[in-house]
């Protein structure tokens, strides 16, 4: 990981902020991105709704390398973190949204396949959409693992680009 990147989790759930449960997997997020080198992971909790878009703009304007974000993505009335999220972006990577889900499906989860997540820069952040559940941010890790650190390097205007 390049020296000092900052990374940022955003968990959005209605019920978790406001106290209802706890939150289950921006925990496991952070914990990954400290182990991968982040040397700042700021973390926070927010309700469905305007909030995430107020909070990703935030995040952004405050330099992280990256954010990821975790709920909102499914399918209910109030879900709209894709929207929100996509609305920011200047760039889109849609691949790495659908390695995500492909890894979901071929775990035996078809329903990985109603995740509308999106993924990609906003200035010179990466933002990647993570479903809700623990087996989703697990199979987001796997996918991110291997890219975080490149994809830095690329924001930051270095990296191997052969």
């Amino acid at each position: 990981m390049p020296e000092g990147a900052r990374a940022a989790v955003l968990t959005v759930s209605t019920r978790a902020s406001a106290g209802v449960y706890p939150d289950r997997t921006g925990p496991v997020l952070v914990e990954a991105l400290r182990s991968w080198g982040f040397a700042e992971v700021a973390v926070e909790v927010v309700p469905d709704g305007p909030q995430v878009g107020q909070r990703l703009r935030a995040l952004v304007a405050a330099g992280h390398d990256v954010v990821l974000t975790t709920g909102g993505t499914g399918l209910s009335p109030s879900d709209r973190t894709p929207e929100q999220t996509a609305a920011l972006l200047d760039l889109e990577l849609p691949q790495i949204p659908a390695e995500i889900t492909r890894r979901g499906v071929a775990a035996g989860v078809p329903t990985a396949l109603l995740s509308r997540g999106v993924a990609g820069v906003a200035g010179r952040t990466l933002v990647v959409n993570l479903p809700g559940s623990r087996g989703a941010v697990r199979d987001g890790l796997a996918v991110l693992a291997p890219l975080l650190g490149h994809a830095v390097a690329q924001l930051r205007g270095g990296g191997d680009h052969g």
